[in-house]
């Protein structure tokens, strides 16, 4: 029920603004890079993983040298953790800098979610993560200072409700720490801001990065357009449809490279309109990695349970696994060393 009420409240409550680290969207090729799926707020798979891959120590600082660590996106919801995942990441990418190294945050579809205020997914522990001594205290202020607009709000669903209880259904609904946590994702705050300045999309020697995945439309702009699309869509919290934040067609929705199930009427309907045959996954994962001069694409957003799927040869990697307890999958990172990818499996400690 909060929503929107009081936005430029928030904002001016957005603390401890953290100055971004430059994301890279193009490398060359290193050594050793680890690519790591979509976490869900599951901060106990988060350690199991980056321990096995030798990125952070017992206490929790970057110890993966110069190897480069990609998070495919997707790193909040459904899970209790996201805030400590979250911190923990902008920490390394300043850790791995010194040590010759690279951290380098892509933006899910959840991350994008979070920053238009569409909090479907997140979790009430997710939320008591901002909480304070003060998160009483600054509710109560914020409903004062949007009283009339929440009245108007619950009255037009129900006219006979009395301030009282206006009151305490929004109190109901607003719990401890929410209000601080719309703050840090508004684009100005704590972690929003962190978010705008991370890519959609990297390319890292002969390796493209992505969430969802990159349609044969999108194919058509180059990385850092992509980039700086999504960044000025973030920054403006977009919710029309055909953002690129929320395209299902965008590279943090796109699941095209792995199912046209969904799809199919959908996309024969639109290419027939337009006199464009369909093509089909195989060849659309080519005309991707061809725009790209890549040798294969690396993406998260659909789960396979069971572990890291190598599909068409080789050229797609599906890395997201179901690691958070949301889903029960299988814990797993991706390694690439010396241009060889490998398969990892973890063992979830107790």
């Amino acid at each position: 029920m909060l929503g929107r009420l009081g936005r430029t409240f928030f904002l001016i409550l957005a603390l401890l603004i953290a100055a971004p680290v430059a994301a890279i969207t193009n490398a060359p090729a290193p050594q050793r890079v680890v690519a790591i799926g979509d976490l869900h707020g599951d901060g106990g798979a988060w350690r199991d993983v980056a321990r096995a891959a030798g990125l952070i120590d017992a206490s929790g600082h970057w110890a993966g040298g110069k190897t480069i660590l990609v998070q495919t996106g997707d790193v909040v919801d459904r899970g209790p953790d996201s805030l400590a995942i979250i911190r923990q990441l902008m920490q390394l990418q300043r850790e791995a800098q010194r040590a010759g190294g690279r951290v380098v945050a892509l933006v899910g579809n959840h991350e994008a979610m979070n920053l238009a205020g569409d909090l479907r997914y997140v979790t009430p522990a997710e939320f008591a993560a901002f909480a304070t001594k003060n998160s009483a205290k600054l509710r109560d202020t914020v409903f004062e200072a949007n009283k009339a607009a929440i009245e108007q709000a619950y009255h037009q669903r129900d006219a006979k409700m009395t301030p009282q209880a206006i009151r305490a259904a929004w109190i109901a609904s607003t719990p401890l720490g929410q209000i601080e946590h719309q703050a840090a994702w508004s684009p100005k705050g704590e972690i929003g801001k962190w978010i705008v300045g991370n890519p959609a999309v990297a390319m890292i020697g002969d390796t493209l990065f992505v969430h969802g995945g990159i349609s044969a439309e999108y194919a058509k702009l180059p990385i850092d357009e992509i980039n700086s699309r999504t960044a000025a869509a973030l920054a403006k919290s977009e919710s029309d449809p055909t953002s690129i934040i929320n395209d299902q067609r965008g590279p943090l929705w796109y699941r095209g490279l792995v199912t046209r199930e969904k799809e199919a009427g959908e996309e024969a309907e639109k290419d027939a309109a337009s006199s464009q045959p369909v093509l089909s996954i195989d060849e659309e994962i080519d005309l991707v990695l061809r725009a790209y001069g890549a040798k294969r694409i690396v993406i998260g957003h659909t789960p396979v349970l069971s572990g890291i799927v190598m599909a068409d040869d080789g050229r797609l990697i599906r890395i997201d696994t179901g690691m958070s307890r949301f889903y029960g999958g299988t814990l797993s990172y991706l390694e690439i060393l010396d241009g060889k990818p490998i398969a990892h499996v973890v063992e979830r400690s107790p």
